[in-house]
């Protein structure tokens, strides 16, 4: 009997899981989780800080490079790389089988060049250049200073995870840097048939925001606004995807998909749950689209193989529905657009500060494990 992650294949979305630690590897968990129909992997600087920071999985690694004088940032990358490698690794075999339509694995550049386009084209370039696995897909966010990044990197033929997109403005922007990239390889008569991209849109952040105003709101006596809870999210999601079918079915990509570009992927972000009056996979259920991805924590991916029901093109149930959300939010003076963009800011600063916090997790381990083998050579 197929998984339901193998029912989505089917159905023409990929699941990705949004987390990587070392351990997954020799265990055999991640190899099983593939052959459940796993097809692709994310990571973040808060994954990243989850699994160094708060395990001892690295501390051999750590331990091997205590001579070279590297500092925090230098380690991490090096302890990332190869976390990124081994998965590329295991999902080579499925790349390879699907002519590279799925199996990649994202590391992100540095938060920090969130609003630098040359530092984020350059470290683009050089954790491309790193890893050296045609499945690893570099993420960069979609910030307006990154967006001319995004078009760049994919025409120097690295593939790109657009992350950090919220509004269907930002989302737009990161697909035509995709196209205009893919354009450009064109007109120096390059390939453009190994390129691969997605554009990640979070959806849970945004009923997390909106949802606390309306809630603020209603306790005020607005009863009216209860409606509205819970849905703003995959409405916007919808209009994401219809953009999406518009720009990709459209002429602006007809040249590309000729010479065998693919469409870069919706991938739906931040998909977990975290009101818990809600579904456990409302983001799940509720955005299944040909030619998008999924990209949940853990415990989503639990809650999918053991209860999920999916069904085909679910993001196209209730169109109208999605559209009067939107209207009615507008109605009361909640503002998506201010919404979307305080979502990014606040998404490039979390993410600063778990990278933050990482490295300074690394450099605590590293003078832990330096004392421990000075402590060692002296009882000698």
């Amino acid at each position: 009997m197929a998984t339901q992650m193998q029912q989505l294949t089917e159905y023409g979305q990929s699941i990705w899981l949004d987390n990587i630690r070392r351990s997954m590897f020799a265990s055999g968990e991640l190899a099983r989780l593939i052959d459940q129909g796993l097809r692709g992997m994310t990571s973040n600087p808060t994954i990243f800080e989850k699994a160094i920071g708060h395990s001892n999985d690295y501390d051999d690694q750590l331990r091997s490079l205590l001579d070279d004088g590297l500092d925090a940032t230098a380690l991490f990358e090096a302890l990332a790389i190869r976390d990124i490698r081994s998965a590329c690794d295991a999902f080579r075999a499925l790349f390879d089988s699907t002519h590279g339509a799925d199996g990649y694995v994202s590391l992100e550049v540095s938060p920090t060049l969130a609003r630098d386009r040359q530092g984020t084209i350059d470290a683009a370039a050089r954790l491309w250049a790193a890893v050296d696995r045609p499945n690893v897909m570099i993420k960069i966010p979609g910030t307006a200073e990154c967006v001319p990044a995004i078009r760049a990197s994919i025409a120097a033929g690295i593939n790109i995870n657009v992350t950090l997109l919220f509004s269907v403005d930002a989302y737009a922007a990161a697909a035509g840097a995709y196209i205009d990239g893919v354009s450009d390889r064109l007109k120096l008569g390059l390939p453009v048939d190994k390129i691969a991209s997605v554009a990640s849109v979070f959806v849970s952040r945004i009923d997390s925001a909106v949802d606390k105003q309306l809630d603020a709101r209603i306790a005020q006596g607005e009863s009216a606004l209860a409606g509205l809870i819970g849905k703003t999210g995959i409405a916007n999601s919808k209009l994401i995807y219809g953009r999406f079918q518009e720009l990709f079915d459209g002429p602006a990509f007809t040249a590309a998909r000729a010479k065998g570009a693919h469409v870069q992927r919706p991938l739906w972000a931040s998909t977990g749950t975290k009101n818990p009056a809600f579904s456990d996979l409302m983001y799940v259920e509720g955005l299944v689209a040909k030619d998008t991805v999924n990209t949940v924590p853990p415990l989503t991916l639990d809650a999918l193989l053991d209860h999920g029901h999916v069904k085909p093109d679910a993001i196209l149930a209730d169109l109208p529905a999605a559209h009067a959300t939107l209207d009615a939010l507008g109605a009361a003076h909640i503002s998506l657009r201010e919404v979307t963009d305080g979502l990014v800011v606040e998404g490039v600063k979390s993410f600063a500060d778990s990278f933050d916090a990482m490295l300074a997790a690394i450099a605590q381990k590293q003078q832990t494990l330096a004392r421990s083998a000075a402590a060692a050579v002296a009882a000698r």
